[in-house]
């Protein structure tokens, strides 16, 4: 009988109140909340919040604040001021890293998930796995010393990373964009260097946490399927409000289907492929729009618009040529446009999502590639799926590793406020 009234003793109702506080002040759009307030949201009296907000203060997770301007009126208060307090999101910080075979994007952000820095840096031409561990965590501290914040501000790491990852023991057990990447032990190395846990997860895993956070796409149990399209192509499958990941962690790999009639795209094609890059991706990546546009505009003898040809800014060029109304380049995207419908129909047909998102380098095309997109899909599809482009851009896998990061840290910050 002991157990069960301990259980209900006033430190447990106290502790239990705590939490409620806590997750409310986390909650508050407003940086400062009003007792009056925190009670009206938790259904707790004003001496409970008290009492509750006096004990998280103590944790260094919550700060009183002694008065409320606005109970001020020409510089004379108009009675007891109100007491505020704040979630101290700046006691802790989160880093989500996106790693990639052309490009390390690393965002650091507070406790309440609000980045405040961000670091960005290519990746060279045939960088191995090891060394790409050593450019990430060179990423990493970048980011830290642009948000003026040491190794020990870190409470968690999350890293998103292409291929299929085993989340069980941390490692990448296929990743065929990344030389060297797969079996290597990136969670331990990290993790040392930066002196907090570590947390291993597929690239478009992670972006698709970072849709569901950025709107209501998962509200009502919606199913949508989103589609990091760049150099790479991979695909995100919610189904009924809950991400699907598959038996072996592999569903969604839309770059590796073959559309080529021919099989000049196929198993044997990709086993000698030294980029390892997937059918598909062959077929309608990035560099495809610019391979198809200088092609194109050679062969009509017309000068391509400058820019074009460069790495940097040539995709940009063709979209804004094609915007603009230049002939060649809107055939060239409506061509390739064209080809990944096919391939997006398969996956479309298969699952019926309602909804898809596009994600990844390309999606700041916006309507002009998503427009012949949807176009293509009318006439491949038995009833109409809405495209649309994501919000977040090339930062959706870096945003979802914060979010997986925040995840990660609810038990410190529990323990925190229990202490």
């Amino acid at each position: 009988m002991a157990g069960p009234a301990a259980a209900r003793g006033p430190h447990v109702l106290r502790r239990i109140n705590g939490e409620a506080v806590l997750s409310a002040l986390r909650a508050a759009e407003l940086d400062a909340c009003r007792v009056s307030d925190l009670s009206a949201v938790t259904g707790l009296s004003r001496p409970a919040v008290t009492r509750a907000l006096a004990d998280l203060c103590e944790t260094g997770l919550v700060e009183d604040i002694a008065a409320d301007p606005a109970d001020e009126q020409d510089g004379r208060p108009l009675g007891r001021p109100a007491r505020l307090a704040r979630f101290r999101s700046e006691a802790g910080h989160v880093c989500g890293v996106d790693i990639g075979p052309h490009k390390v994007l690393v965002i650091v952000a507070d406790l309440k998930g609000r980045a405040v820095a961000s670091y960005r840096t290519a990746v060279p031409p045939h960088t191995r796995g090891a060394d790409l561990v050593v450019i990430a965590e060179w990423a990493v501290a970048e980011a830290l010393k642009r948000a003026r914040l040491s190794d020990s501000d870190l409470w968690a790491v999350c890293v998103g990373t292409p291929g299929i990852v085993d989340r069980g023991s941390g490692t990448v057990l296929k990743a065929p964009s990344i030389p060297g990447w797969a079996g290597l032990s990136i969670i331990p190395e990290l993790a040392e260097r930066f002196g907090c846990p570590v947390l291993l997860e597929n690239d478009v895993t992670l972006a698709v946490l970072a849709e569901l956070a950025a709107g209501d796409s998962n509200e009502g149990g919606e199913s949508l399927v989103l589609v990091q399209w760049g150099q790479r192509i991979g695909t995100g499958i919610v189904i009924d409000g809950k991400p699907y990941r598959g038996a072996s962690a592999a569903a969604g790999e839309l770059g590796f289907i073959d559309l080529d009639p021919a099989g000049h795209g196929g198993v044997e094609a990709l086993s000698d492929a030294p980029d390892g890059m997937g059918a598909f991706e062959r077929l309608v990546g990035a560099s495809t729009f610019q391979q198809v546009a200088l092609a194109a505009y050679a062969s009509a003898a017309v000068e391509a618009p400058s820019g074009l040809e460069t790495d940097e800014e040539g995709l940009a060029v063709l979209f804004a040529a094609a915007k603009c109304g230049d002939p060649i380049a809107t055939a060239v995207v409506d061509k390739v446009a064209g080809l990944f419908a096919r391939g997006l129909a398969l996956l479309l047909l298969l699952l019926d999502p309602g909804r898809v998102v596009i994600g990844g380098g390309l999606s700041i095309a916006g309507e002009t590639l998503l427009g012949p997109v949807r176009r293509h899909l009318e006439n491949q599809l038995l009833v109409p799926t809405e495209v649309v482009a994501s919000e977040l851009g090339e930062r959706g896998v870096a945003l979802g590793a914060v979010r997986a990061a925040l995840d990660a840290v609810e038990p410190r910050i529990a323990l925190s406020e229990r202490a």
